[in-house]
């Protein structure tokens, strides 16, 4: 009896951020091809340093540390995204 291998699912390279109101050029995308569970992951690290960095900026009173976090946590969304559309296909 043979067994079929399943490719892993990828992401599709749809997911853009755009950041601020009536941007239109996006400031990164994700790239198709990416195991999702390794996109899902990744963004699982990322959130976890949003969380550090979210605790320092506001401990400290360091926005810049707040506005990292913001940025991290977009990219962190977009990689979840991307690999959502990667699993439903």
């Amino acid at each position: 009896m043979t067994t079929a291998i399943t490719p892993p699912h990828t992401t599709v390279g749809k997911t853009k951020f755009y950041q601020g109101e009536g941007q239109t050029d996006p400031l990164f995308c994700i790239e198709p091809g990416i195991p999702c569970q390794h996109a899902r992951d990744q963004a699982s690290e990322l959130m976890g340093c949003v969380r550090d960095l979210t605790i320092a900026g506001i401990m400290e009173e360091k926005p810049q540390l707040l506005w990292a976090s913001y940025y991290l946590s977009a990219l962190a969304k977009a990689l979840m995204d991307d690999a959502e559309l990667g699993m439903s296909r």
